[in-house]
């Protein structure tokens, strides 16, 4: 395939309806042992410039799986990877609007030089890897053929160096988006370090009963013929023993947070992995405060109203007050005459770099009843959201509090091009959040959700929700300072305790926040209203009290019809241009 030139890119830094990677290590079985691949026989062939070099090889021999009692099978992670050397594998992928298709390219680099190589059309349709791109064959001990899969290979999971004087840390993103509505991403793996190339599904578990088995591992023809890789295929013993977790729901709670936490690549709030350190990419992202917070336990059920400590601050509005508000939350109030202030230099430089929020179209659309603590025989129309920051610098807030109050004051700080802060401006406030499934520091007005008429003219139901901001979906990494390793990927990162003096939030360039709003009080009770269209609005910065570099790329509409009868609603939800995801 001919190669074009190109300009040197620059590498800078990124329910039940969770969204998955489509790859994460730490699933429920157990790798038996971990060999060095077998070296290649005859001659290396000479290695070109630039142009990786890649290898299927298989860390053992054998692989035992568990099968634990009550699931539906086993996750075939059979300890195969795509070894890289000569030069990284890189890709960038990318689509103009969600009205084009997804484009892959492959990125070669000789020095200062820069090629890309266009995968063929309709390769890649998605943002989670290379489909197809691992072909498994498993036999029992008769020989007979009991089960074969067909994984996608995520480059994005850097599960270890081949040889010693490999780099030592992979700079490539931690997994691929799986948002539906990702515009654009990178995908590598360093030289000299392998990828585990199993793209485990956790969705599709593999039913095989407790037994030997044979698994004949290959890389499909097309990928084997687009990247010139050896035809290797490694012959795994694999065992499936059956697990029981014993009695009780707390063995079952364990299993489900083991088995399934740790597949959660980046995607909506819930129990993310935390990154550990800065990227040397991030800049002027994310500081840790040095402080570790507990999970945020996004899964409890959120009961109908704030506390009596908050309703006395007049800050709470509360299911069914007429108020216009459905979730509970809040709308910042002015800053008080007698709000502590940072020291330093305040204002906003008129040329100072500023974060870009977007929000993306609602998805993960569904009629919910008597779920997660709604109320019995009420329907509501539950929705995952998101707003992100297209950069070109991250969005940087701090609360500071007055010792002994629930509030905070918040102050946007802002940096120029080499990380250095060059001002900071009120914008509202955080609240400390006592709730069950929160108890954490919410920042006030960071979006706004609204249930519209067919003709947008008329606000059918509402939703002010304050937020924890977290870097939950990389939706495109390919913009300018895009931080490929933001830290504070769940709220276990950030949002404070209880006693904390002062909290920074962070959205880092690239990444968006995605809350889903299924609980009752945040999604919308549509039990009366009359079958038809509407649109779900998603609005950021609503009281525009953030500085952006664009405030007119907002807002976001999402098509859906209601249809059924009360106690039984229905809800159609047609495809956003290309994008087919209720």
């Amino acid at each position: 395939m001919a190669l074009a030139d190109e300009e040197p890119m620059t590498s800078q830094p990124q329910r039940k309806r969770f969204q998955r990677a489509a790859f994460a290590a730490g699933a429920a079985l157990t790798v038996v042992a971990v060999a060095g691949a077998a070296p290649v026989a005859g001659a290396a062939p000479k290695s070109t410039p630039g142009v990786p070099e890649l290898k299927l090889i298989a860390a053992s021999q054998s692989v035992t799986l568990d099968r634990w009692e009550g699931e539906p099978g086993v996750y075939l992670d059979l300890g195969t990877y795509l070894a890289v050397d000569n030069a990284p594998l890189e890709f960038k992928v990318t689509r103009k609007s969600y009205k084009d298709p997804v484009v892959a390219q492959q990125i070669l680099r000789d020095g200062t030089r820069t090629k890309t190589k266009k995968l063929p059309a309709g390769l890649v349709n998605d943002f989670k890897g290379l489909p197809g791109f691992l072909e498994v064959s498993l036999t029992d001990a008769s020989g007979a053929e009991v089960a074969t899969s067909k994984g996608t290979f995520c480059p994005n999971n850097a599960s270890g160096r081949i040889r010693p004087d490999a780099p030592a840390t992979s700079h490539y993103p931690e997994s691929c988006p799986t948002n539906p509505f990702t515009l654009g991403s990178v995908w590598g793996v360093e030289q000299g370090w392998a990828a585990n190339s199993s793209g485990v599904d956790y969705d599709k578990p593999v039913d095989l009963p407790a037994g030997e088995y044979t698994a004949k591992v290959s890389v499909a023809k097309k990928y084997r013929d687009l990247f010139s890789i050896p035809d290797d295929r490694p012959t795994i013993k694999v065992t499936v023993r059956e697990q029981s977790w014993g009695d009780g729901e707390g063995a079952a709670g364990l299993r489900s947070s083991a088995a399934h936490g740790a597949h959660n690549g980046t995607g909506a709030h819930g129990a993310h992995s935390a990154h550990g350190a800065h990227s040397a990419h991030a800049g002027h992202a994310a500081q840790d405060t040095g402080h570790h917070y507990g999970p945020r336990g996004a899964d409890a059920p959120t009961p109908p109203a704030l506390s009596h400590a908050l309703e006395d601050r007049g800050l709470a509005h509360h299911l069914g007050d007429g108020s216009g508000h459905t979730d509970g939350s809040r709308v910042a109030p002015a800053l008080t005459a007698n709000a502590k202030r940072p020291t330093g230099r305040a204002g906003v430089p008129a040329d100072v770099p500023k974060p870009d929020l977007r929000s993306l179209p609602a998805w993960d659309i569904m009629i919910t009843d008597g779920e997660d603590g709604d109320v019995p025989g009420k329907d509501y129309l539950a929705f995952s959201a998101n707003v992100w920051n297209a950069g070109p610098a991250p969005l940087v807030v701090d609360g500071f509090r007055s010792p002994g109050q629930d509030l905070m004051d918040a102050y946007q700080y802002f940096y120029d091009a080499n990380g250095k802060q060059v001002g900071y401006t009120p914008t509202g406030t955080m609240e400390w959040d006592p709730r069950i499934g929160h108890e954490h520091w919410h920042f006030t007005d960071f979006a706004s959700y609204r249930l519209l008429s067919e003709d947008k003219t008329k606000e059918v139901r509402s939703g002010k929700e304050a937020f924890c901001l977290a870097n939950t979906d990389a939706v495109d990494y390919t913009v300018k300072n895009a931080n490929w390793h933001p830290y504070n990927t769940d709220l276990s990162t950030a949002c404070g305790q209880q006693n904390s003096i002062s909290v920074r939030e962070v959205l880092d360039v690239g990444s968006g926040d995605t809350y889903t709003q299924y609980r009752p009080g945040q999604s919308f009770d549509v039990t009366d209203l009359p079958n038809g269209t509407y649109y779900i609005e998603v609005l950021a910065n609503p009281a525009k009290r953030l500085k952006e570099t664009d405030l007119g790329n907002n807002v976001s509409l999402r098509k859906v019809v209601l249809g059924g009868t009360p106690g039984a609603r229905t809800v159609t939800v047609p495809p956003y241009d290309l994008i087919n995801a209720p």
